[in-house]
């Protein structure tokens, strides 16, 4: 099991921002956190990547407490993609990606491979050369996720790795979203477990194999995407109507909502 975290609590002062919430994720999967604005799920992947030790519960990797790694063998094996990545220097978008190589000793060559691999999985190629600060929002949005990416692409380099991403596909036109979407299910088949936040929910059900709702910072509901996608859970999360039907040709649950 790659990914386990058992009943952890995070607090600020007297509020529990996280209260409660287990879950696993293994090799190949790909977990989707849902909830509305302040359910608490940027917390939660803070807590899962190790930046937020939980007052209570525990959050173990491959078998180990994620307190034992030392900071070198969690880059290594952890990526984690915040909903800000600020950078403000003029680096070229190929420096930027190369930055996710930092914690390997690979070689020129071999990095500037994984670069030019990340970059077309991402569509952004044609973008190596140009200067990161000058680029749209989508297009930064997509370097930065090719530069996690670049973290953790090899298992050659650290076995079965570990990706968390804070609204991945937040600043993407509906093109670009289901092209990540799909090259997420083909770095998680390489033996990554992803754990992503996402705001879209037809978006997370067509692509995740299994989800977790939150509230208030605990667990709503949990399981595959047709068990978590309900009218009555969206109603409890969002406080919202909402008529869920399947996808006509994928069978996934599509939301509707006035």
């Amino acid at each position: 099991m790659t990914l386990q975290a058992e009943a952890i609590t995070v607090r600020r002062g007297e509020r529990a921002l996280v209260a409660g919430v287990s879950l696993h994720v293994e090799p190949g999967e790909m977990l989707a956190v849902i909830g509305a604005n302040g359910a608490g799920k940027s917390t939660l992947l803070h807590a899962l990547v190790g930046d937020l030790p939980p007052s209570a519960g525990r959050v173990s990797f491959d078998g180990r407490s994620l307190a034992t790694y030392d900071r070198l063998e969690r880059a290594r094996r952890i990526a984690f993609l915040a909903q800000a990545s600020p950078l403000a220097f003029p680096f070229t978008v190929r420096d930027v990606i190369a930055l996710g190589r930092s914690p390997h000793a690979t070689g020129r060559i071999r990095d500037a491979e994984i670069v030019d691999a990340v970059a077309t999985t991402t569509d952004i190629a044609h973008l190596l050369d140009r200067t990161y600060t000058r680029l749209s929002g989508g297009e930064k949005q997509r370097v930065q996720l090719a530069r996690v990416l670049a973290q953790v692409w090899r298992a050659e380099d650290a076995g079965d790795r570990l990706l968390l991403l804070d609204e991945p596909v937040a600043s993407l036109d509906i093109g670009h979203q289901s092209l990540i979407m799909r090259g997420l299910r083909r770095v998680a088949a390489t033996g990554v477990a992803i754990v992503f936040v996402a705001h879209d929910v037809s978006l997370a059900a067509a692509h995740a194999d299994g989800m977790l709702a939150l509230a208030d910072g605990g667990p709503v509901a949990s399981g595959p995407p047709s068990q978590v996608v309900t009218e009555a859970t969206l109603e409890r999360v969002f406080d919202a109507d909402t008529h869920v039907i399947a996808h006509p040709v994928t069978g996934t649950p599509v939301v509707l909502h006035d």
